[in-house]
């Protein structure tokens, strides 16, 4: 034991073998501790979508736009959206503006987070249907239920319900004049 001692006491300490001792010390630490082949890439955000305001109204053969825009809660390039709808009362077409028209519980894919759909009746009776928007990770959809009530049905007295009238401010005066 002395022996082996005596013999690391008589090596020369240079400044090449005491910066290649730190050099593969953390070579050997690094090797050993490295990341495994998995990595954790979040691809499934959970997403909102926001629904522009639109009228309650509709007559037959009158279109109304449904304007929407889903907004996810972080970004992966390769999301894609699907879209679909079920038509529970009444009749009449949705179509994607620029796109094709919907087919009941067919899932047509979204080119963009932000489109736009129109809804025709094709009868004068309420109308009631559900849009379902889902991604390709399975994630829980979005579904909202959209009523529609027939212009001829009931009297609202002018008034379509949502839409507020501007209010005249009165005569306005510039502060220093």
């Amino acid at each position: 034991m002395n022996t082996i001692l005596n013999k690391i006491g008589e090596i020369r300490l240079t400044p090449c073998r005491f910066f290649g001792f730190w050099v593969i010390l953390f070579t050997l630490v690094l090797a050993l501790t490295s990341c495994s082949d998995d990595l954790d890439v979040q691809q499934s955000y959970p997403f909102t979508v926001e629904v522009m305001p639109y009228g309650d109204k509709i007559t037959k053969g009158q279109t109304v736009e449904l304007r929407f825009e889903i907004k996810p809660e972080g970004n992966y390039a390769n999301t894609l959206y699907t879209i679909r709808y079920f038509q529970y009362d009444g009749e009449g077409t949705l179509k994607l503006v620029d796109g094709p028209v919907l087919v009941n519980n067919d899932r047509v894919l979204l080119e963009s987070k932000t489109f736009r759909l129109n809804y025709t009746a094709q009868s004068s009776e309420a109308v009631k249907f559900g849009i379902w928007i889902e991604d390709n990770f399975g994630s829980t959809p979005w579904q909202q239920t959209f009523e529609f009530n027939s212009k001829d049905s009931g009297d609202d007295g002018g008034k379509t319900p949502g839409i507020i009238n501007p209010v005249n401010p009165g005569t306005i005066t510039p502060i220093g004049l």
